[in-house]
């Protein structure tokens, strides 16, 4: 308790050095915690999202850009391709499921995707209220999606043509909101989600093939796509096909109307009338077919196949050269700090040789004298260390909510990674090495000499 009180009340006798040295450490440990928290939760966020899709087929481009599009919803894809062939891969011996994606609208700022129900199985998601679509012209919101826009069962909407604002609504043919899904922390959150005869109706209106949709119901499964389980309290859906962009006209207007307007008559498009989907997302069979069948579709189809996992570690990998430099300017703050505490104490011992000289005379040893100036090291850079952790779980906490908010991403500051345990090890070790110096001056102090100098 004594050296306590003494190294407490050396740092309130320069409380500017002190105060600016706790500063310099705690802006370094922020930034470094602050990049570990965010980091860690979204690379854990972008790996749970991809779970159970071990390949994207779209059309050839950049496969960053298709996986980004096509899993993460946070890109333009790179293009449509033929339902039909991707048909032909769906029914592969080496595929297991199959689930369609037709992208081209939005609402709000939120994407509408033309799908299946076995979207929802992929991240076993299920409707809080109402049910899943069963008929063109409906739709299932994300929880995302009905904090940002209000809406809820029964209201109805008209899509936007594009994928950002400002584009044409597509008032002549609405939705109805039929169903509300439970918060997931994946991508549905931020989805509008509706049959893809719903996205072939309102981008190919000329369309007269039609196909009762007692087919699909009846058989329980989309030819060559897979079983299409039911999810949990809810039919089947339609899925036969996906978009084809074309040119159209579109009505200008509010994307919210009237629910209680009648809904536009379905048409039903069969299969081999040449519509198109975004993408295809795909559950391998058998490991083994991660070896040869991303090859044979590159090889010999004019699709692309891409590796979410794959892509997922390079994009990481890119972002991580950004990080890695923002980590090194927080090291080097750390080191500004370390090497501020050193001047400070190396300095403060210069002007209170003639007190350590004092208190050896009162019965202080050397090494109390030595672990005195090495606690003053400890205590600064812990309390560096405590307001850096502080303000980086605070600030990713309020960021957390705000993001959650705004688009569903779900972001937490009430959470601790070994990282900043061996992160907090370092910094008191800085502390004490700083210190150090110091620290062995004052034990080696000689009595005599210090007080003749007066």
């Amino acid at each position: 308790m004594r050296l306590a009180g003494l190294a407490w009340a050396h740092l309130r006798a320069a409380p500017l050095g002190s105060t600016l040295n706790v500063i310099l450490m705690a802006l370094g440990t922020a930034s470094i915690v602050l990049l570990l928290l965010v980091g860690h939760q979204i690379g854990t966020t972008l790996a749970r999202e991809a779970r159970g899709v071990d390949l994207v087929l779209g059309a050839k481009g950049s496969p960053v850009q298709l996986v980004l599009s096509s899993v993460y919803h946070a890109d333009v894809p790179t293009g449509n391709i033929d339902y039909d062939e991707a048909l032909r891969w769906a029914g592969d011996a080496r595929v297991a499921d199959a689930v369609p994606l037709a992208l081209g609208d939005s609402v709000r700022g939120f994407r509408i995707v033309g799908t299946t129900p076995a979207y929802l199985e992929l991240y076993r998601a299920a409707p809080a209220q109402g049910r899943v679509w069963q008929a063109p012209a409906e739709a299932v919101i994300g929880a995302a999606v009905a904090r940002g826009t209000g809406m809820g069962v029964g209201d109805g909407f008209a899509g936007v043509h594009g994928l950002g604002a400002g584009g044409h609504a597509h008032g002549q043919r609405p939705y109805r909101v039929v169903g509300v899904l439970g918060p997931t922390g994946t991508v549905l959150d931020r989805l509008v989600l509706t049959s893809l005869d719903s996205v072939w109706n309102l981008h190919a209106p000329h369309l007269s093939h039609t196909r009762p949709a007692s087919a699909v119901e009846d058989t329980g499964r989309t030819p060559g796509l897979g079983p299409i389980g039911p999810v949990p309290g809810h039919e089947q859906g339609h899925e036969q096909g996906h978009e084809q962009e074309q040119d159209h006209e579109h009505d200008h207007g509010e994307d919210r109307v009237d629910a209680s307007a009648p809904m536009p008559q379905a048409v039903h498009v069969q299969t081999g009338s040449g519509q198109q989907i975004t993408a295809l997302l795909i559950r391998y069979a058998t490991p083994l077919a991660a070896t040869t069948l991303p090859r044979q579709i590159n090889a010999q189809s004019s699709l692309q196949a891409a590796s979410p996992a794959y892509e997922l570690t390079r994009l990481l990998g890119l972002v991580g050269l950004g990080l890695d430099g923002l980590r090194a300017f927080a090291g080097v703050l750390i080191a500004t700090a370390g090497l501020s505490l050193f001047a400070t104490l190396y300095g403060a011992l210069k002007a209170r040789q003639h007190d350590l000289a004092m208190l050896r005379c009162l019965g202080a040893t050397r090494g109390e004298l030595l672990c005195g100036l090495l606690l003053e090291g400890l205590m600064i850079s812990a309390a560096g260390a405590a307001l850096g952790f502080g303000l980086a779980h605070g600030l990713v906490e309020m960021l957390g909510q705000w993001l959650a908010q705004a688009r569903g991403v779900r972001l937490t500051g009430a959470v601790w990674l070994l990282q900043e345990a061996q992160l907090l090890a370092g910094l008191l070790g800085i502390g004490l090495i700083a210190a150090a110096l110091p620290a062995w001056q004052a034990y080696r102090v000689d009595v005599a000499r210090t007080l003749s100098e007066g």
